[in-house]
C-alpha cells in the first residue's frame, strides 16, 4: 500500500513504526491536519506509534482519537471482564492482573462485528514493563505450521463460554442486558449457539474463521484468539481450581476446534511461542498514542509494575465474512 504524503516514519528492528509529533500545545489542530497521512502510515505498516502529541487528560484523548478514527468511537461487545466506559467513548483497558502477560490477540475477533482500528492512548506509563505489542497476522500465519493452519481454515475454531454470577463476566455485562428474550436474539443474529442452565446461568458457542483475507491489502492473516482465550493462558492454580470447581466443561471460555475437539496446551504455547517471535514493542511514555489495525496486527500487554493508565478507542467497525454454521454443539 502507497503513502498519499507520508509523514517522517522512523522503523527499526524489533520496534513499530514511530512518528514524532511536532504539534506544540495543539495536538488536536496537528492531528486533523495530518489524519490522512496518519491514516495512510497505519494502512502501509499495519501499526503506528504517535509520541509527542503532549495528550494529559481524558478531553484530549477522545478529540484527538475521535479524528483519527473518523467519528463517533464505538463500545466493546461480548465484554469478558467489565471495562470501565466513559461518557466520550474512551474506555479503559481490560483489567488483567498486573503480573500476568496479556497474550497477543485481534480484538473481538470472536463476535460478528469487529473494530477495524484500536487506539491506545497513554496518560501514566509504568515504572516498568506494560508494554503494548503488536503481531503481524500476515507474518505469524506464515510461520505456523502448515497443517495445523490447515485444520484451522477447514474447520474454523469455536469459543465456548460460560456465564454465571460467580465466575466471569455475567451474561448481563456481557451483553449489556440481563433480559432473556434480547439476549436470545442477539445469539441468534451473531450466528451464537446458546443453552440456559438448570441453575440460571448461560452457555454459549460461536465458531468463527482462523485465518481472513484483509480487504485493504489482500494479504491473508491469522485472525482469532484461540491462545489468548484457551483454558491454558489460565494461571495453572486458577485453571485447576476452576475445574475442581466447576468441571471441564464448566470454565469461563475456552476455545475449540471447530469440530468440537479442545486447542491442547501444546497448539496453544505453539501459537505464543510464534506470536513471541514476531512480537514489536516499544515502553509507554505519557501522551503517547498507539494506533493498530485490527485485522492486520494482534495486540499483547507486557507484565509492569507501578501505576498504568491506558485508555483505549475502537472505531470503524466492520464484519468479515460469515462463518459457517455449527456442526453440532461441540463439548
Amino acid at each position: 500500500m502507497t503513502m498519499t504524503n507520508p509523514l517522517p516514519v522512523q522503523t527499526a528492528p524489533g520496534k513499530p513504526p514511530l512518528l514524532l509529533a511536532d504539534c506544540g500545545p495543539d495536538a488536536e489542530g496537528w492531528t486533523a491536519h495530518h489524519r490522512r497521512s496518519i491514516r495512510g502510515a497505519v494502512g502501509h505498516y499495519g501499526s503506528l506509534l504517535i509520541r509527542g502529541l503532549g495528550l494529559r487528560n481524558h478531553d484530549q484523548v477522545a478529540a484527538v482519537l475521535r479524528l483519527i478514527g473518523g467519528g463517533n468511537l464505538i463500545p466493546e461487545r461480548e465484554a469478558f471482564a467489565p471495562r470501565e466506559r466513559f461518557p466520550s467513548g474512551l474506555q479503559s483497558t481490560t483489567p488483567w492482573p498486573a503480573n500476568q502477560q496479556m497474550c497477543m490477540h485481534h480484538e473481538q475477533s470472536f463476535a460478528s462485528d469487529v473494530p477495524g482500528l484500536m487506539m491506545f492512548a497513554c496518560l501514566k506509563a509504568p515504572s516498568s514493563g506494560g508494554a503494548t505489542g503488536v503481531a503481524d497476522g500476515a507474518a505469524v500465519l506464515n510461520a505456523l505450521p502448515r497443517d495445523l493452519v490447515e485444520r484451522f481454515e477447514r474447520e474454523g475454531w469455536v469459543l465456548a463460554r460460560n456465564y454465571n454470577d460467580e465466575i466471569g463476566a455475567s451474561f448481563a455485562d456481557a451483553f449489556g442486558t440481563a433480559d432473556h428474550h434480547a439476549i436470545e436474539g442477539y445469539c441468534r443474529a451473531n450466528a451464537i449457539e446458546f443453552q440456559w442452565q438448570p441453575d440460571g446461568g448461560l452457555r454459549t458457542w460461536q465458531r468463527r474463521s482462523a485465518v481472513m483475507t484483509h480487504t485493504g491489502t489482500g494479504r491473508r492473516s491469522w485472525f482469532n484468539q484461540i491462545a489468548f482465550l484457551s483454558e491454558w493462558t489460565m494461571d495453572p492454580d486458577v485453571r485447576e481450581f476452576l475445574v475442581d470447581s466447576y468441571g471441564p466443561n464448566g470454565l469461563p471460555f475456552t476455545t475449540l476446534f471447530g469440530n468440537g475437539e479442545p486447542v491442547g496446551q501444546g497448539v496453544v504455547n505453539l501459537i505464543a511461542d510464534v506470536y513471541t517471535a514476531h512480537t514489536l514493542r516499544e515502553p509507554w511514555r505519557p501522551g503517547d498514542v498507539l494506533l493498530v489495525d485490527n485485522l492486520r496486527c494482534a495486540h499483547s500487554r507486557d507484565p509492569y509494575e507501578g501505576d498504568r493508565e491506558v485508555l483505549v478507542g475502537m472505531a470503524e467497525p466492520m464484519r468479515p465474512a460469515p462463518p459457517a454454521p455449527l456442526p453440532g454443539r461441540p463439548g
